[in-house]
């Protein structure tokens, strides 16, 4: 593969304009907006998928086992006997515990772009008539270029494609 770093003459990839690369990102947000009457139940349903997808009581019972192996480990160090196996598990529980918390923080991420995305959508009147950078930073993730056409990827998760 080569890289950009190594000049223009050495990137074969072809160019793209970037006022076809913003009339795609309009069309794709006129698109949401025009179909909003089905993406806004779409994106309630995401919100309730997510927030049913809580992790509190997992950490709970996490936390809840590691306070019991605490007791048990340092009985078994006053006794002076063989402590080793409570040590694994509290230390695989704590990098368990550590990934739920991990999953808990991207679900919140994900509450948050959906709940955007749907108070944008419960917001705008028309469609967009230009493109506008601060609403791009807003709301799209990335724009993917294919041959023959765009796919414009929302922070919500929606995907857009877009025909060059």
């Amino acid at each position: 593969m080569t890289r950009v770093e190594h000049g223009p003459g050495k990137c074969d990839a072809p160019t793209i304009q970037e006022s076809d690369l913003q009339n795609a990102v309009v069309k794709a947000v006129n698109e949401v907006l025009g179909g909003r009457a089905t993406f806004l139940p779409v994106l309630k349903e995401n919100i309730m998928v997510v927030l049913e997808s809580e992790n509190v009581s997992e950490v709970e019972e996490i936390n809840h086992r590691l306070e019991e192996l605490q007791k048990e480990l340092l009985r078994l160090a006053n006794t002076k006997r063989d402590y080793m196996e409570i040590a694994d598990e509290i230390y695989n529980l704590r990098e368990r515990r550590q990934n739920v918390l991990v999953k808990e923080a991207e679900q919140d991420g994900r509450r948050q772009r959906i709940e955007e995305m749907k108070v944008f959508l419960e917001e705008q009147e028309g469609q967009l008539l230009e493109y506008d950078e601060r609403l791009v930073r807003k709301l799209i993730e990335k724009v993917t270029v294919y041959g023959d056409r765009f796919t414009v990827g929302f922070k919500s998760g929606l995907e857009i494609d877009v025909e060059i």
